[in-house]
């Protein structure tokens, strides 16, 4: 009797099974946006051999693809200019599967650790600024919507994840990741078009977390055997290497996006050299070539200051950090990098995640606008150092990106100057012109009276100094040093 039943449950979970509905990634579902104009990417599950036909409701077309020996299956489909026309897609290999309130428009990418992850409603002792006035107006953004992908470590590479997309509404953008948000606010703003954010991220992590195998072993002394992994950061399980890249970051490679934006470092901290800069150069090389979209848009956030070094403010390992960053942004094609020095409050010393997250969303909407969408009109880079003479006890100095505009007029803080002895003081910071179109026209002018033979400036090239330099887009001067010292 017992024999027979299990005969009878075994042929009903066959004939469940061999007409079962095509499975999709969690990914793939209703409320998702898809990237506009292009040959955007489907995929998911169904039993081999069989034939899965995708149709949507923008075209007669219908492709489709046949299920390999492993289940699993992709297509292309041709996707319509943005608008906020509701879509379907409609999958069927013997029956069918419809996926509703889908639209066209901008996808990016929501990458990095905390500041990154960090949401509108903000993290537990640390807000978000105006938090009430961002939710009351986000009834005026429902073309934003997120997804936010689960912080999970995996030993093996992950094709899919728990998650599904969320339209903004007051209810919903608090859980928003408020970096991304409120640069796909400005963009929906600017652009009237939906805008899609997919958020992979984990607080803590490293460079390395996000890096595979095979670049570890090749690039770095990190062990790649979960076990391993797991003894040598035993305690801080969000420095762990590979693990989240797996779980995080891998169930989204096949969607089709736009760009990435990103914002990690802390953690990175203390790191020698230019390994940092090396390794996220090493990190945007393996995304595109994983996303297989070409040279997408990178455009990352540099840390802002924080008590590093056991809240020694004073110190620059912080510093060398953003300094890296800066490298990076010179070595990684099609990135730029967004200056937070302004956007902490002197209080904030102590505070790893600082309440000022709608101008580091802007800054990177700013970018993207300028290079990717013909907002020519838009001032988006930060000015930086261009070079230096020094004439007796004074030293001029030259910005580049600074639109005709080194600002304030009065008052300029955080520079500072050093001798021989590479001890730095102050510096009494005044604008210089001079007639006669020499180096000198026009300067800043640096000087101290406790450095009487200066050879060396620094900006802000502390754990945690507040300058005050901006540039004609109200942009602030990015730290730098032009000595190579250790202190």
């Amino acid at each position: 009797m017992y024999k027979r039943l299990y005969f009878i449950m075994a042929m009903v979970a066959l004939t469940i099974s061999a007409h079962a509905k095509v499975r999709l990634p969690h990914i793939i579902c209703d409320n998702m946006v898809l990237q506009q104009q292009t040959d955007a990417r489907l995929w998911g599950w169904a039993q081999p051999g069989k034939t899965v036909k995708v149709s949507t409701s923008w075209s007669d077309e219908t492709v489709s693809a046949k299920v390999g020996k492993d289940g699993k299956w992709l297509v292309k489909v041709k996707t319509p200019k943005a608008s906020y026309v509701p879509l379907s897609i409609t999958f069927d290999d013997g029956e069918t599967l419809t996926i509703n309130n889908v639209l066209a428009g901008e996808v990016w990418v929501c990458a990095g650790q905390s500041n990154m992850e960090m949401p509108v409603k903000g993290f537990w002792m640390c807000p978000v600024k105006d938090y009430n006035q961002v939710v009351i107006d986000a009834a005026n953004h429902k073309g934003v919507r997120s997804v936010k992908i689960p912080s999970v470590m995996r030993a093996e590479p992950q094709d899919d994840a728990q998650c599904e997309w969320k339209v903004c509404s007051p209810n919903t953008v608090g859980d928003f990741s408020a970096t991304g948000y409120f640069f796909a606010r400005t963009m929906h703003q600017a652009l009237d078009i939906p805008i899609g954010l997919i958020e992979a991220n984990k607080g803590g992590s490293r460079v390395e977390s996000w890096l595979t195998k095979e670049n570890l072993e090749k690039y770095t002394s990190d062990p790649t055997d979960s076990v391993e992994i797991c003894k040598k950061w035993d305690k801080w399980d969000y420095h762990r290497s590979l693990l989240w890249g797996n779980g995080t970051f891998n169930p989204i490679l096949n969607y089709t996006v736009k760009g990435i934006l990103f914002y990690q470092g802390c953690s990175n901290v203390g790191d020698p050299g230019d390994q940092y800069s090396e390794r996220l150069k090493i990190l945007v090389d393996q995304w595109r070539t994983q996303f297989g979209l070409g040279e997408i848009p990178f455009y990352f956030v540099q840390i802002a200051p924080w008590a590093y070094d056991d809240g020694d403010l004073n110190a620059i390992s912080g510093a060398l950090l953003r300094e890296q960053q800066f490298k990076a942004a010179q070595i990684i094609p099609n990135s730029s990098l967004v200056c937070t020095n302004d956007l902490v409050y002197p209080y904030e010393y102590s505070q790893i995640h600082p309440t000022q997250k709608q101008q580091v969303g802007e800054r990177l909407a700013y970018t993207a606008l300028n290079r990717d969408y013909g907002f020519e009109g838009i001032l988006y880079q930060s000015s930086t150092f261009k070079d230096m003479k020094i004439d007796g006890d004074a030293v001029y100095i030259h910005l580049d990106n600074n639109y005709h505009t080194d600002a304030p007029f009065e008052g300029i803080e955080g520079f500072e100057i050093a001798g021989e002895d590479k001890v730095f003081y102050p510096a009494t910071a005044q604008h210089f012109w001079q007639e006669g179109g020499g180096y000198w026209d026009e300067a800043l002018k640096l000087t101290s009276d406790k450095v009487k033979k200066p050879v060396a400036v620094r900006y802000c090239f502390k754990n945690f100094q507040l300058g005050n330099v901006k540039n004609g887009g109200n942009l602030p001067l990015f730290p730098f040093r032009t000595d190579n010292w250790e202190r």
